[in-house]
């Protein structure tokens, strides 16, 4: 399976075409659009989620309710379009209009992508380059998130991320009974957080940067449960699952850091305190008594769920704007505001069960790959007996 998104923050649309999801695969729009309205929410968005209210098109790939096997294609409107029908529109225009041309950005914003993206493409106007780089451009990663998510219910494979931490703040209550709990909790939390006493703490921790016109960070977890061991691959690097995962993490925007299970504490740790004891047992087969290594090992999966963090840096757009210099004059100014949130990690955490249900539903498709959902599924349960019997 694979996907390729296009669209600018401000154009007319994002559009995304999904790959290789199997055939007869049950779809709608509102599977996608629940994922879509999620991501939209959580403390500390901007005004920018006020206007947008994302709903999705399936212009293809789908019909009567079912994947055909072939192309999905994906469009989410962009509603503010409206008011940047000149500035972003694909016609051409005259030399005269580009001189009049509004919101030309020659300021770059420090921890964006604005000068680098200018200098690898030769853009004068670095509009050219955050109308991509903007975290916008998640909404339809979300959506082929939704599809993947989709696919692995229906194998009996559940995806659940939530917030632990935000500004510093850290959640300390972090026990639960299932994942349904998990989800449940999380989604009735206004910053995605188990425990609700770090959650108002978060909260306060967002509104004192949002005053003092900066931002905050924070880590998010994604749980992914149901998985049969063996996924994955040891033989060849650019097959391990967790790799994989890891790319998928960080290629999120502004994410800057990824682990699995214990993470960097096991560099702290003796090895007879990281790793996993095996057992066995009639009724679950071979099972871990722990899983400090989040699910993995020589990276394919245990069976054992997955558990995978990733931290977010604060957004770089700051209504207390740092330096910077204009690139035309080459004069230091503070750097350009573009209308932005003061915290985006619960969204954030909505984008990373996305980005990690689609590499998940990616190696199982591949690994159990027919093209049809109901053969994989059998395929998949097959190969849980074989395990359990091995």
């Amino acid at each position: 399976m694979r996907y390729l998104t296009a669209g600018e923050s401000h154009g007319p649309q994002l559009t995304t075409i999904i790959e290789g999801v199997p055939a007869g695969l049950p779809l709608t729009k509102e599977d996608i659009n629940i994922e879509l309205a999620r991501r939209q929410k959580g403390y500390g968005r901007g005004r920018r989620m006020q206007i947008e209210k994302d709903q999705v098109q399936i212009l293809g790939g789908v019909r009567h309710g079912e994947t055909l096997g072939s192309p999905i294609a994906l469009v989410v409107e962009n509603k503010d379009f409206a008011h940047w029908t000149k500035i972003m529109g694909a016609e051409p225009i005259s030399e005269s209009e580009k001189a009049e041309m509004k919101r030309k950005i020659t300021r770059p914003r420090p921890g964006h992508a604005d000068l680098v993206g200018a200098i690898k493409y030769g853009h004068r106007d670095m509009r050219n380059v955050l109308e991509r780089s903007s975290a916008r451009e998640t909404t339809v990663r979300v959506a082929a998130g939704a599809v993947a998510k989709k696919i692995l219910s229906e194998l009996g494979i559940q995806v659940a991320g939530h917030v632990i931490e935000i500004g510093g703040v850290r959640a300390q209550k972090l026990d639960y009974s299932t994942l349904a709990e998990l989800k449940e909790k999380t989604e009735n939390s206004l910053v995605r957080c188990l425990d609700e006493n770090a959650a108002q703490q978060m909260m306060k921790a967002i509104d004192e940067a949002k005053e003092k016109g900066d931002s905050i960070g924070g880590i998010v977890e994604v749980i992914v449960e149901g998985m049969p061991p063996g996924v994955g691959s040891y033989v060849h690097w650019d097959k391990k699952l967790d790799a994989k995962i890891a790319q998928a993490i960080v290629s999120i925007n502004a994410f800057k850091g990824v682990e699995f299970g214990l993470g960097f504490e096991a560099g702290r740790s003796f090895g007879s305190e990281v790793h996993d004891e095996i057992l066995w047992s009639e009724e679950k087969g071979y099972y871990r008594k722990t899983n400090n290594l989040g699910g993995f090992e020589g990276g394919m999966t245990t069976g054992m769920p997955i558990v995978v963090r990733g931290v977010m840096k604060p957004i770089p757009t700051l209504y207390k704007p740092l330096q910077s210099v204009d690139i035309d004059t080459k004069e230091p100014f503070l750097a350009s505001i573009e209308r932005s949130d003061s915290c985006a990690v619960p969204a954030a955490s909505v984008v990373a069960e996305a980005v990690v249900a689609w590499e998940v539903a990616k190696a199982i498709v591949e690994q159990f790959g027919l093209d049809r959902i109901d053969l994989i599924r059998e395929n998949i349960e097959r190969m849980k007996q074989y395990a359990r019997e091995f």
